[in-house]
């Protein structure tokens, strides 16, 4: 949707004096809406909700805002629904793939599209992946349905994310390259004998990847590359941040390890953006 719908929407249900309050963006999953509301506009939530959906009827179902903190260890958020109804089940679609999410039980973010994008360009044909942290399956299956001869290894806590994990790969046809792991990440490289046989690691849960920093290090061949995500205030260095974080999580184990890039992906907070480091690592054994 572009930037400025939820302004022009706005005006006429806000007062001119709070129209500089209104957020440019929303997300949209689905045919679900979800937005932002600052508490200079929630006297006016509803008005604004209903007129977001109906200025796109037919393409939204039901417009929503987050009222809670992802809860641990699912990272699922609570919502209050502002205008519509049926539901936070939905399905959605990008890059060519079809997901279905349930709101109410998994955590799913349309806004990283383009970073499952860049992560899945990285990705070389027949290379083996751990998905540590796969959620319904995004990064898993947009990569299997962009590279060839792949084999991604798909790990999540959450029961209910695992079940729509599994439709998810069946809806997309990559039974032969996603298989499914319902578990904690880190035990899950033990009991599924996924130490030593990755290419590449990904950990796309920035308020968890630290603590699992050396098992994926674990699942690594004695060189390959983790894809790591981490919280980062956008008032310090993002290099510097990052740097010292995977120092501090790579402490007292025999790698080398190079940052191949830095990038910040999305703001969730005033001081609070999630950020992602490619890092090439090499062991100093062939097996951990």
């Amino acid at each position: 949707m572009k930037s400025s719908a939820l302004r022009e929407v706005a005006e006429g249900v806000v007062p001119k004096s709070l129209i500089s309050h209104v957020p440019r963006g929303f997300e949209v999953v689905g045919d679900i809406a979800i937005v932002n509301i600052p508490r200079q506009l929630e006297n006016y939530r509803f008005e604004l909700a209903e007129a977001l959906l109906s200025r796109f009827k037919g393409r939204m179902r039901i417009v929503v805002r987050r009222v809670s903190p992802a809860r641990d260890p699912n990272r699922v958020h609570s919502y209050e629904v502002l205008a519509g109804s049926g539901g936070l089940e939905t399905i959605h679609r990008e890059s060519g793939c079809t997901f279905k999410v349930d709101l109410s039980k998994v955590f799913f973010t349309s806004r990283l599209q383009y970073e499952r994008i860049r992560v899945a360009r990285a990705v070389r044909r027949g290379e083996v992946v751990v998905n540590m942290f796969a959620g319904v399956g995004p990064f898993s299956i947009v990569i299997a349905k962009l590279v060839q001869d792949v084999k991604v290894y798909s790990i999540d806590i959450n029961p209910d994310a695992y079940k729509l994990m599994v439709e998810n790969i069946r809806l997309n046809k990559v039974e032969d390259k996603v298989i499914p792991i319902l578990g904690d990440a880190g035990e899950a490289i033990d009991e599924h004998g996924l130490r030593g046989v990755a290419d590449r690691v990904l950990m796309p849960s920035p308020e968890h990847a630290f603590n699992y920093l050396a098992k994926a290090v674990e699942a690594l061949k004695p060189q390959g590359f983790i894809h790591y995500y981490d919280v980062a205030n956008p008032k310090v260095s993002l290099y510097d941040h990052l740097n010292l974080r995977v120092r501090e999580g790579l402490r007292g184990l025999e790698v080398r390890w190079v940052m191949r890039g830095v990038r910040a992906i999305r703001s969730v907070a005033p001081l609070k953006v999630y950020a992602c480091a490619d890092l090439e690592v090499e062991r100093a054994t062939s097996r951990p």
